[in-house]
């Protein structure tokens, strides 16, 4: 799987967590709102900024599984998360104190390629991700929901790429620039040809035929002058990924990248999905 840095998941930890769709993350909370604990894995799961947006609309007492395929980013979760805490004790395990709630938090190093079973071992309330499942093929997804719908496990899926961007003020190059992007984006990344943009759509399908009632909700990024240091990083990466595919000029690259680092702002589509068994 192509590699994320710990530094580029801190840029967009408050983009992120702005973006998640309120609504959504409310009926979360409330299909665990009588609970008084819950065991939750979060598959690719970065620098840990998945449960730092979560914890707070869970039960107090929580059981998380932080799965990666990157040790050196599993590290980091742990700092950052030690941190984020108000208390923070443990070594293998962290015992965290966060307001009201105790969290216990185990890592693991796993190689998701090959599928998601050997994290969806032992007790499991909830599956939730974050900007993941766009990495990854359609046959990786059908598979996926096919080994959480054995064990007719809820899942919260956020930030999916929606393929979605407006910036501003508009570029000549924009409409050319993202065809081209899209294409690079639909490059395998360790799973097979990614899904891209079509990634939350394709789960919510897979899930549905299996059984579950899937509710999905827009959850864009929306980035201003607050953000100016992350709308930078996103036109020298979009930017970077044009070049390698060979489609567009390196003149109208280079137009695009500079005006795009000094854009007002951007609107960059993602979905957010939760996934439940029926009942019965």
């Amino acid at each position: 799987m192509s590699g994320f840095s710990a530094e580029w998941l801190d840029l967009r930890e408050s983009a992120d967590h702005a973006a998640r769709n309120a609504a959504l993350r409310e009926n979360v909370a409330r299909a665990f709102a009588d609970r008084d604990s819950s065991t939750i894995v979060d598959l690719a799961c970065g620098a840990g900024s998945n449960l730092r947006g979560l914890a707070e609309y869970l039960p107090a007492q929580q059981k998380w599984l932080l799965v990666d395929h990157d040790p050196a980013l599993l590290a980091a979760a742990r700092a950052r998360l030690s941190a984020w805490a108000d208390g923070s004790e443990g070594e293998d395990t962290l015992l965290l104190a966060k307001g009201a709630r105790r969290i216990e938090v185990a890592f693991r190093t796993a190689d998701l390629s090959a599928g998601a079973a050997a994290a969806l071992e032992g007790e499991i309330d909830l599956v939730t991700s974050a900007a993941f499942f766009d990495l990854v093929s359609a046959q990786w997804l059908e598979g996926f929901a096919e080994q959480i719908a054995a064990r007719r496990l809820p899942l919260y899926a956020i930030l999916s790429y929606s393929g979605e961007e407006r910036w501003t003020p508009p570029h000549a190059a924009d409409a050319q620039m993202l065809a081209a992007f899209h294409r690079h984006q639909a490059r395998d990344k360790g799973f097979g040809p990614a899904a891209g943009p079509r990634a939350a759509g394709l789960l919510g399908q897979a899930l549905e035929r299996r059984g579950y009632s899937v509710e999905m909700a827009p959850s864009p990024w929306r980035l201003g002058a607050s953000e100016a240091a992350l709308i930078q990083a996103l036109a020298e990466g979009s930017a970077a990924a044009v070049t390698e595919t060979g489609e567009v000029s390196a003149q109208m690259i280079e137009d695009w990248r500079h005006a795009r680092r000094a854009a007002a702002g951007c609107e960059i589509g993602h979905v957010d999905l939760f996934a439940r068994a029926a009942a019965g």
